[in-house]
């Protein structure tokens, strides 16, 4: 397992320009993107304009040469205002990790400037959530070319972004499980075909995609061929993993912060007794801060067993989406039986984070998925089965 990580934490540059655009574009647009449904397309552009797209981009091509550790605080504090928008930028990171290890430069330095949003496509209708076993396929042509035809069956940004990261079979038989390449938007044969409407993240833009007679430049391949499975558990899924329980982290504090606010300023008329006056209430407070502080705690070691390099790093990697993912229903569940009727309502934000919430365990890999790939490294087994390899 590679990744890029650090021991700092965000600059104050970074701390302060990210609140500024959180309070000037994305916490103002928030309730819009989840009640219509819309890209974020203006929090996302006022982040890259800011050069907060860039921080995981190498110094050498002009980004900010930060690791996992200052990005998943960008993210934690982006999915406690818009989940919508955290997503997004979550996928734009780990796609980057891919790009930066075996990306062209010049796409890099695009990266790196906020010039170009990217994402992962690595879903399909044929192997639903097992991204692992890709179905699309990927084919020599006479004129050097590669053809790639495929049915992605969620892309996050879709059709949105600048570039995709996406896998395949690979080109020669037997080479491997899977083969990745770097998809320019707008190329020929490639399709957005379908809408989302989805109950949370509904901004997010995450629709199927089809590749139908897409040529690409044998040069678009990023790793060797066959080599795209390694690449994936190496690179991108210790960025995913760690970033999406980061997003986890973030709605979860933001619902308890929202509950803790509200039972302390209501009151009841008949007497005069504010919400938090009840020790049953102030328990379960108690309960989801607990919780939430118990997950925060945990992704702070992942973070540190990546940057140390301790033998347990590839377990907790494991481990701390598949916490963050029960960890965040939970806590928005309870966040939504403390506050009552009051929580249905929309004013609150509770119940947009309820629903967000709910895309951390079905997102692959599923927190079933992760509870198996727990159990293999504790008893000793690999990953996955050769057949899967």
């Amino acid at each position: 397992m590679t990744t890029t990580v650090d021991n700092a934490h965000p600059t104050t540059d970074v701390a302060s320009t990210l609140g500024t655009v959180i309070d000037d574009v994305i916490r103002p647009q928030a309730t819009t993107v989840d009640r219509e449904g819309v890209f974020p397309r203006q929090g996302v552009d006022a982040l890259a304009a800011a050069g907060l797209l860039g921080l995981a981009s190498s110094t050498e091509v002009g980004g900010g040469g930060h690791g996992m550790r200052v990005v998943a605080e960008v993210v934690e504090r982006l999915a406690a205002e818009c989940g919508s928008t955290a997503m997004v930028v979550l996928m734009h990171y780990a796609a980057t990790a891919v790009i930066e290890a075996h990306g062209p430069r010049e796409v890099r330095a695009d990266i790196a400037a906020g010039g170009h949003l990217t994402t992962l496509a690595f879903s399909e209708y044929g192997s639903r959530s097992h991204f692992w076993s890709p179905t699309g396929t990927a084919t020599a042509t006479d004129d050097g070319s590669v053809r790639l035809d495929a049915r992605k069956s969620w892309v996050t940004s879709a059709g949105e972004v600048d570039s995709y990261v996406w896998s395949s079979l690979p080109v020669t038989p037997d080479a491997g499980p899977m083969t990745l390449w770097l998809v320019p938007a707008g190329s020929a044969g490639l399709s957005v075909t379908g809408d989302f409407d989805g109950l949370g993240l509904r901004g997010n833009g995450s629709r199927p995609m089809t590749a139908d007679g897409l040529r690409v430049p044998s040069t678009a391949m990023m790793a060797a061929d066959g080599a795209g499975l390694d690449t994936a558990l190496g690179a991108v899924l210790p960025w995913f993993l760690v970033l999406n329980a980061a997003f986890c982290l973030g709605l979860a504090q933001s619902a308890v912060t929202e509950a803790s606010r509200h039972v302390t300023r209501t009151t009841l008329a008949h007497t005069g007794a504010a919400l938090r006056d009840a020790p049953v209430t102030r328990r379960d407070l108690a309960r989801l801060m607990i919780r939430t502080d118990a997950l925060r705690a945990f992704l702070g070691d992942t973070l540190t067993a990546l940057e140390t390099g301790r033998d347990d790093a590839m377990l907790r990697v494991l481990q701390v989406k598949a916490l963050a993912g029960e960890t965040v229903a939970d806590v928005t569940d309870g966040a939504m039986q403390l506050c009552g009727g009051s929580a249905f309502r929309k004013e609150l934000g509770l119940e947009r984070r309820f629903r967000d919430s709910r895309a951390a365990r079905v997102m692959a890999p599923t927190t079933d998925a992760l509870h198996d790939f727990v159990g293999r490294v504790a008893t000793g087994l690999p990953l996955l089965d050769e057949a899967n390899r």
